[in-house]
């Protein structure tokens, strides 16, 4: 009789296990590297939505960022992923998704710019991009995000990379050094606002960021759809009193349409309203505002459209 009891009460906890299972809502969030800003921010997001949603079990999974982030999301394997400009293309089906495109795809939240930075040394009398022609330009390291973009830029502005300047491969550390011994005359470079290697070279006084000129802009943006005319504003650095137009792409948390509308609304409005715990962790994360969805280019999930309707923030 005792081993009876034992049984059955042994049997009624696996059920209790279970059906509590069952009731929970797990989200797997797509991140980044741990030694980058979408690791750590996404585990803050993750312990937001855990405390402030019953049944939530959120967890933040290390990945190699915005590529496999998103063939995470097609897979099943993520609910909510960070993403760069790349999701532009998963949702217009160009590039290497070409005839594969992803139009499930429901945004969250804005995050934050990575703006394109157009740095020059001083004295150089670079004024433009068509100045940088027989320069010695930093263009990021191969193969990086910044290349692209930046061969992008120069091509859409009738510069050929490979021909018409001394292109230096540099990521933003050597570029700094570069600018220090005077090995470059220019760098592009793209980074969030206040980027360790930017505020090193301002700082120290051996570049200065100027001005894209309007039809510069254009061009890129229309080369590169998910990139948006930017400002980065007066005393981002050292010795910039004046904003300076420039361009750039918005990380922005993504989901796809599986996730049903309640949970997303609930999601969406706990970032908010605990928006002070993720500040904590990166302070880039004061961009993620409402006013800032102008800046996303796929449909925004029913379910954060709902909490923005509520605020005001979209009709």
């Amino acid at each position: 009789m005792r081993n009876f009891c034992r049984t059955a009460l042994s049997f009624v906890l696996i059920l209790a296990l279970v059906a509590a299972s069952e009731a929970a809502t797990f989200i797997n969030v797509g991140t980044g590297s741990t030694g980058g800003t979408y690791y750590p921010v996404g585990a803050a997001m993750a312990k937001v939505w855990n405390d402030t949603i019953p049944d939530m079990r959120a967890n933040a999974q290390s990945t190699g960022g915005t590529a496999q982030n998103l063939s995470l999301l097609s897979k099943g394997e993520a609910e909510i992923v960070f993403a760069d400009g790349l999701y532009y293309f998963a949702y217009e089906g160009m590039g290497m998704f070409d005839g594969k495109p992803m139009k499930g795809l429901r945004a969250i939240a804005p995050l934050y710019a990575e703006p394109v930075h157009f740095l020059v040394a001083k004295g150089s009398g670079i004024k433009s991009i068509k100045d940088l022609k027989g320069k010695r330009v930093s263009v990021g390291a191969v193969g990086s995000g910044t290349e692209i973009t930046v061969r992008a830029l120069l091509r859409a502005n009738g510069i050929d990379p490979d021909k018409d300047i001394r292109a230096e491969n540099l990521g933003l550390s050597d570029t700094a050094s570069a600018f220090a011994d005077k090995h470059i005359d220019a760098g592009l470079t793209v980074g969030a606002l206040g980027i360790a290697g930017i505020v090193e070279i301002m700082t120290v006084g051996t570049a200065e960021l100027i001005d894209f000129e309007p039809a510069v802009i254009e061009s890129l943006c229309k080369e590169l759809p998910y990139y948006l005319p930017f400002e980065i504003p007066a005393n981002t650095y050292k010795g910039q009193e004046k904003p300076v137009k420039a361009m750039a792409s918005w990380n922005v948390l993504i989901t796809n349409d599986k996730l049903d509308e309640e949970t997303a609304y609930r999601m969406t409005k706990a970032l908010y309203e605990k928006k002070e715990d993720i500040l904590n962790v990166s302070s880039r994360l004061s961009s993620m505002a409402p006013e800032n969805l102008k800046f996303i280019t796929i449909p925004l999930h029913p379910g954060a459209e709902r909490y923005y309707r509520e605020i005001g923030a979209v009709e």
